[in-house]
């Protein structure tokens, strides 16, 4: 009897913890906690407890981040280091080919820009005119002139006015079948009929050598102010009537001076400018009225001296058209 008693005990061990008790309790007071922490308002017992132990717990936290930031910044160095010569290769090959692709987009950009601009003055003006591009400039101090890229073959010729996005640039005085050189404005020889925007007072704007423009034979009874508006006058029918030339500088005269002396600084320039329109011909509305060619014929000897100006050689090519129309 007393073997088949210990024998029984043996059958039925002490059952043994497993530790699911104690998480079965903290799950159910997570719960609790959480759903008083939800329903209770900003000021109670559970967020002020929470922003405490955050208030406490942040400058360790900053404390940590900054002694862990060095070794961070370490690990990425030996990291680059350690990278193959073919990884970092082919990384500065990327790098080169992002490069060449951010400078050519930039251009592109630069270059729809302009050919905006060019088809704003085109609609602007009602311009009859072919596109070409700058492709040279002269190279001594004698002339200032440009050489395009079109010429004969495409219909271009002698005396035909050029501009770019901003104006009037100058004027073409010789053609090969495939190029064609253009006098600027700014050239000595250069001399184009213009008047005042907003007065239309008439004159000749020349070409000088520090590259800005002289506006002659504007008389002193006419009113010109600083910062007026130069534009071609149309007369002669060489260039298109109202194309900016350039902007008022400077007016000074002498006390019995006939006429101003009136600096201009012209509204383009050719060496911020790759393309350029060509004018090749001008309608009705674009030359000046017979009206406007006898008022400059009758100021005093002012366009007169001009045309006679132009057919002693000393005008540009515009000039020398209209002297010759005259004769």
């Amino acid at each position: 009897m007393p073997k088949y008693q210990g024998y029984s005990s043996n059958l039925h061990p002490k059952r043994q913890s497993t530790g699911l008790r104690p998480l079965i309790v903290l799950s159910i007071v997570s719960v609790l906690l959480l759903t008083f922490y939800l329903r209770e308002g900003d000021a109670g017992p559970i967020h002020t407890l929470r922003s405490g132990v955050t208030t406490v717990t942040t400058p360790v936290r900053l404390l940590g981040s900054a002694v862990a930031s060095p070794f961070n910044a370490l690990g990425n160095v030996f990291g680059n280091l350690t990278a193959s010569r073919a990884t970092l290769d082919e990384l500065e090959k990327e790098n080169a080919e992002l490069t060449a692709r951010v400078a050519e987009l930039s251009e592109a950009e630069a270059t729809a820009q302009r050919l905006e601009g060019l088809l704003g003055l085109q609609s602007t003006y009602n311009l009859q005119s072919t596109a070409a591009r700058i492709i040279g400039q002269s190279s001594d101090a004698w002339s200032q002139t440009v050489t395009i890229d079109k010429g004969s073959a495409d219909g271009l010729a002698v005396n035909m006015p050029v501009a770019n996005s901003a104006g009037v640039i100058g004027q073409i005085i010789e053609v090969a079948p495939n190029a064609a050189t253009v006098r600027l404005v700014t050239d000595e020889a250069s001399g184009i009929s213009a008047m005042v925007q907003d007065t239309r007072a008439q004159g000749m704007v020349q070409g000088q050598p520090d590259g800005t423009l002289r506006m002659e034979y504007v008389s002193v009874d006419s009113d010109v102010q600083e910062g007026d508006i130069i534009i071609t006058s149309g007369i002669g029918g060489v260039y298109p009537k109202g194309l900016p030339i350039g902007t008022v500088a400077s007016v000074s005269k002498a006390s019995n001076d006939t006429y101003y002396t009136i600096i201009v600084n012209p509204a383009s320039r050719t060496e911020n400018n790759e393309e350029v329109l060509v004018i090749t011909s001008l309608t009705e509305e674009q030359t000046a009225t017979d009206d406007e060619v006898a008022s400059a014929n009758d100021a005093p000897q002012g366009t007169a001296r001009t045309d006679n100006a132009a057919s002693d050689g000393n005008a540009d090519a515009g000039a020398d058209t209209d002297a010759g129309e005259g004769e």
